[in-house]
């Protein structure tokens, strides 16, 4: 069993940085692959990034490439995103969820057993 906690959510202007944390309990966390999803409010969940679980292989949506990064600590059970350059298109509540196939770096939310509850994101215009 995994479970999940994102913090580091919040309101900034356009251009802007914030960076999501996601700290997960569970002795196992080191052999799962993560990812964070996003949804904003009316639209579907939508896969933004994954990271296997040694951290060697990475995933972006076309929409962050180049902006957002991910990045784990397997000591510290904590997988981060970077987001610089943040547009209002990135409103959404991100999510970040655990991947038990850890070399999978899947984005199909299909493919992911646990889920945090989310964090807002507000990125104002």
């Amino acid at each position: 069993q995994v479970q999940l906690v994102e913090s580091g959510g919040g309101l900034v202007q356009a251009g802007g940085s914030l960076r999501l944390s996601c700290a997960a309990s569970g002795r196992t966390f080191s052999s799962y692959a993560m990812g964070w999803f996003r949804q904003a409010p009316g639209k579907e969940r939508k896969f933004v990034t994954a990271i296997s679980w040694r951290g060697d292989s990475t995933y972006y949506a076309d929409s962050v490439k180049g902006r957002f990064t991910i990045s784990r600590d397997n000591a510290k059970n904590m997988v981060d995103l970077q987001m610089n350059s943040l547009k209002p298109e990135d409103t959404a509540v991100y999510y970040c969820a655990a991947n038990r196939r850890g070399t999978v770096v899947a984005a199909n939310g299909n493919f992911y057993d646990y889920w945090g509850q989310g964090t807002q994101v507000t990125v104002s215009s």
